[in-house]
């Protein structure tokens, strides 16, 4: 018998102290004639040394980690070395004589077996540049032996022949016995097999139309409960949006309440100021009065004077009558002129003081004014937006209830609802829904009831301003006019908020 082939063995450190380089090349790309070897024998004795000798033709240049393996036969690529020696380099690659290379095989990492081996060269880049014949690692032949019998031995193993022709026989019937068998029986299983096979077609069909099933039945699932979540969803996010709608209208209604009690401020406030623009106006008149009186007074101090000044030339003339007279009259003229000084800076005070009470009064009113046409404005403002947001927040609870009615009809279709629930009539909902769809359109409630949320328009008389027609009463389109005009408090004269300047201008004339 042949005997097994030991395992490639892997070189120690006494022959390299790395892996030579390989490749898996296929064999069509290698290069087998750039090296030759010379001398391979048919067999080697094992035991023993092997020599390889080898040629390096013209064209080729060894490198330094070039290597020479012994390959089994059939091998596929250069990982498949048994066992490799590296190379030599020749010192003069133009000499005839360094074309001429040997390696040495110690015994001890020979192949065991007697299968066929070659001698291939393998370059630094796991490329083969050349290899052997194929040899042999076994014994040389032993001569035949001749084997000596006599006749007694000869005639048993005759009579032995016989019967184990005879059993022989005896075996070759049961095999024909059994092979007939073997036939019925592969027969009959061939028979089961096709029945077997018809059985496993009509199975797969069913298990087909079964799984086709399920997956429909599971898709539509699916997409129920994604319509589920995205009405959840919707449901959810409606109510945060009416829950900030309700927090915007609380906040709106504490303005609105800030905004009105302000404006009772400002009318007191503008009240106080008329009083006291009154107060101001009687006192500017009484000064008027004490002005006119003060002038007057001066006019009388003046003809006194000029009276005094013709009497003093009348009394110059008789030198013998300038005594008492003529100094009293002086004293008296002085002491005109100094009251005529005195009534001229009281004017002067007076005047100047009256001016800076006009000033104030005008401020006062400039400032009552705008703060009373922002405030009137900001009201009317806020007071359409809480009434677009109340019915904003009625439109979007109805929404919310129809939205909660289909999340609840489709969780009773899919089995996940633990509440008793009724499935809306035709007359609630069902009139208008397509005829293709089984259980309705789930958005047509919500369709209907978007559809009343587009208020009409109006336009404003004044200013042709969009008005939504629910809210434009008569208390809300006087306010709205109000913020278009200016009204005199004092002649009650109308003036457009465009001529704000003529407004003031107007009132003002009122002080003189």
């Amino acid at each position: 018998m042949r005997k097994l082939r030991p395992k490639r063995r892997i070189p120690t450190m006494e022959e390299t102290v790395e892996d030579p380089p390989t490749s898996a090349v296929l064999l069509d790309h290698c290069h087998f004639s750039q090296v030759i070897f010379n001398s391979v024998e048919k067999f080697y004795v094992p035991g023993g040394d092997v020599t390889c000798y080898y040629t390096l033709t013209q064209h080729f240049i060894p490198r330094r980690k070039d290597w020479i393996g012994i390959f089994r036969v059939g091998w596929k690529t250069t990982r498949e070395y048994y066992t490799f020696m590296w190379v030599t380099l020749p010192i003069d690659l133009n000499s005839e004589l360094t074309k001429q290379q040997e390696v040495h095989f110690k015994a001890y990492y020979l192949p065991k077996d007697d299968e066929y081996y070659q001698f291939c060269y393998v370059d630094q880049d796991g490329v083969v540049r050349g290899a052997s014949i194929p040899f042999q690692f076994r014994p040389e032949n032993e001569e035949d032996i001749l084997v000596v019998t006599t006749q007694g031995e000869v005639e048993e193993i005759e009579q032995h022949n016989s019967e184990l022709c005879k059993e022989n026989q005896e075996l070759k019937d049961s095999c024909a016995i059994l092979q007939k068998q073997n036939s019925d029986m592969q027969a009959e299983l061939q028979k089961k097999q096709e029945e077997l096979e018809t059985l496993k077609s009509v199975n797969k069909k069913l298990e087909q139309k079964v799984k086709e099933q399920k997956d429909s039945w599971e898709t539509e699932l699916l997409r129920l409960k994604e319509q589920n979540q995205k009405i959840a969803l919707e449901n959810e996010k409606m109510g945060v949006r009416v829950d900030q709608l309700q927090a915007q209208l609380s906040t709106q209604e504490k303005e609105m309440e800030k905004l009105i009690q302000g404006e009772q401020d400002k009318t007191e406030q503008l009240a106080h100021l008329k009083k006291e623009n009154g107060t101001l106006f009687l006192s500017l008149t009484e000064q008027r009065e004490q002005q006119m009186k003060l002038k007057q007074t001066v006019e009388e101090l003046k003809q006194k004077e000029a009276t005094a000044t013709k009497k003093q030339q009348e009394l110059t003339e008789p030198k013998n009558k300038k005594t008492a007279v003529e100094e009293q009259l002086v004293q008296e003229v002085e002491h005109l002129k100094a009251k005529v000084e005195a009534g001229k800076a009281c004017f002067l005070e007076k005047y100047k003081e009256c001016q800076r009470l006009h000033k104030q009064i005008r401020q006062l009113r400039a400032a009552a004014l705008d703060q009373n046409f922002d405030l009137s404005k900001r009201l009317s403002e806020n007071k359409i937006i809480c009434s677009v947001l109340q019915r904003e927040k009625e439109r979007m609870e109805r929404e919310n209830d129809l939205l909660k009615r289909e999340n609840s009809r489709l969780m009773s279709y899919m089995g996940l609802d633990s509440l008793p629930y009724q499935i809306p009539t035709s007359d609630q909902g069902g009139a208008g829904q397509n005829p293709g769809l089984v259980y309705g359109n789930p958005y047509s409630g919500i369709q209907e009831s978007s559809a009343p949320s587009l208020l009409p328009l109006k336009k404003c008389p004044t200013c042709k301003s969009d008005i939504t027609d629910d809210i434009f009463d008569h208390t809300l389109e006087q306010q709205h006019i109000q913020t278009l005009y200016l009204n005199c408090p004092i002649c009650d004269k109308s003036f457009s908020a465009k001529e704000k300047q003529i407004f003031e201008d107007h009132v003002f004339c009122h002080t003189f």
